[in-house]
């Protein structure tokens, strides 16, 4: 199980990582007044990155609200999201939306994302088995 904290190494930190993902996405997920962009990262948790510009988002208290509510949203769904890269990308009007709303508009985008990925099953396809004696 993936541990539930949302330390260093679950977010994208450097330039390089978040253009990985703009350049190359493999899964969108596009909201109400946000777009989720993802990439395939080969490691055994998420990463979350998040772009929240002040044209988006006026007042820094707001943005600092957001960014908290989408950590938060990001951590509890966490388990769904194994091996993506995230960047959030904030558009118009997403500072007018109530905590609640935050909440639950993530709460259907992280399974809209979940849902976009192909299995990780699926790459071994059916009647092949490193068994040998199989």
């Amino acid at each position: 199980m993936v541990s539930r904290g949302f330390g260093r190494e679950k977010r994208l930190l450097t330039p390089r990582q978040f253009k990985a993902v703009f350049d190359s996405p493999s899964g969108k997920a596009p909201g109400k007044s946000v777009l989720l962009l993802a990439r395939d990262n080969q490691l055994d948790h998420p990463r979350l990155g998040l772009v929240i510009g002040k044209k988006s988002v006026k007042l820094a208290v707001e943005r600092n609200r957001i960014k908290r509510q989408i950590r938060e949203s990001f951590r509890l769904n966490q388990d769904n999201l194994v091996g993506w890269d995230i960047v959030v990308v904030a558009r118009k009007g997403l500072g007018d939306l109530e905590n609640g709303e935050l909440a639950q508009q993530f709460g259907k985008l992280w399974k809209r994302l979940a849902r976009s990925r192909p299995s990780r099953d699926a790459d071994v396809s059916p009647g092949t088995s490193d068994n040998p004696h199989a």
